[in-house]
């Protein structure tokens, strides 16, 4: 067996020190209640952002294989990671078309551009046309057609597959919900085609009248609980370590990390950690969070860096250089207790624990 870690010159590249993974039995699980809970309708996934940060090849067949035959990207660069691993199924682009050149990429590979706006339609169709989707903005103001333009000829003239709109507040109760609800239905029986779509992840939750045809989770596939409604249906994805690099004991009065945010007023034993923002865990997490090691908590001292962060080991006194941290990363847990969103916190993921 060829070692995925040899160099160039036959030599096996040290183990890395951060490790990153993707529990594939939860991702197929939670796609697979998305989609029971899609009612009549049917779960695509939102696999954009390498898979909102956990890979594109460790999620996509998974999703694949648990029965996701619609999968959308954001960018037309994203395309061919998603579609080699779903050959025949199908990979729409939200951000549309905006020249030839994406109209000919498009049909090159068999991907389905999101038709945002009418100049768009015409630039498809002069371009030889063939299945769409389009977007109505029903008030989130984005991208997407205005519902007044519904009528458009060159809306008209398009061989529409899905026609879908995107939900601003489904993680509120908010009156907003109902109103781009009743917006989409006018115009969907304005405009001609096969499918509808409406509910991301939070939208699911809302209920029988917001699934459609197809629902478009993104977030809760990964881990996240947009609303409470989807608490004890939706498992943790990813699980992400980290190994100490260094331990030593400080004296009281002495400090950790940039500006000396944290001084000791006792002795303490603490471990340096190869882990910091560049790999995601940003500085805005720090602050009363804690790593763990074997269920014991291991409070951050000071400031996170850029590839260090500094752990109290006093709970965790057996702790050496080399052994492995549990780093805070179960989303619907850790995001209440910080500034980011659940979204940053799985797409804020860094390309060095990606490769790992």
């Amino acid at each position: 067996m060829t070692d995925s870690r040899l160099n160039e010159a036959g030599t096996a590249s040290p183990a890395a020190t951060l490790r990153l993974t993707v529990d594939t039995d939860a991702l197929a699980s939670n796609w697979r209640s998305l989609n029971a809970a899609s009612g009549a309708g049917h779960a695509a996934a939102a696999v954009k952002a390498d898979c909102y940060g956990l890979g594109t090849a460790s999620c996509v067949p998974v999703l694949r294989d648990a029965g996701c035959t619609t999968f959308f990207v954001a960018h037309w660069s994203e395309v061919r990671g998603v579609i080699a691993h779903v050959p025949g199924a199908q990979v729409a682009v939200l951000h549309g078309v905006l020249n030839g050149d994406d109209c000919a990429y498009a049909r090159a590979v068999g991907a389905v551009p999101v038709i945002n706006a009418p100049e768009q339609a015409e630039l498809w169709t002069r371009t030889g046309g063939g299945r769409c989707h389009v977007m109505i903005d029903t008030g989130i103001n984005r991208l997407g057609i205005a519902p007044c333009d519904a009528l458009d000829p060159r809306i008209a003239a398009l061989e529409i597959d899905i026609l879908l709109s995107h939900l601003a507040c489904a993680d509120e109760d908010s009156p907003m919900n109902a109103a781009q609800l009743a917006q989409f239905a006018s115009v969907s029986g304005l405009v001609q085609h096969q499918r509808a779509s409406l509910a991301n992840s939070a939208g699911i939750a809302l209920g029988a009248d917001y699934t459609f045809d197809l629902t478009r989770p993104g977030l809760a596939l990964y881990g996240g609980v947009p609303r409470p409604e989807l608490a004890g249906v939706i498992r943790p994805v990813a699980r992400v370590q980290a190994a100490v690099l260094q331990t030593r004991t400080i004296s009281p009065g002495e400090s950790v990390g940039y500006n000396a945010a944290f001084k000791a007023v006792r002795p303490m034993r603490v471990g340096t950690v190869s882990m910091g923002y560049a790999d995601g865990f940003l500085r805005s997490r720090g602050p009363d969070n804690a790593f763990h090691h074997h269920g014991r908590r291991c409070p951050i001292l000071g400031k996170v860096s850029m590839d260090m962060v500094v752990v109290d080991l006093t709970d965790a006194p057996d702790v050496r250089a080399g052994d492995w941290l549990d780093v805070p990363w179960n989303v619907a847990d850790a995001a209440q207790q910080n500034v980011l969103s659940q979204y940053e916190m799985l797409t804020a993921i860094g390309a060095r624990l990606r490769c790992n």
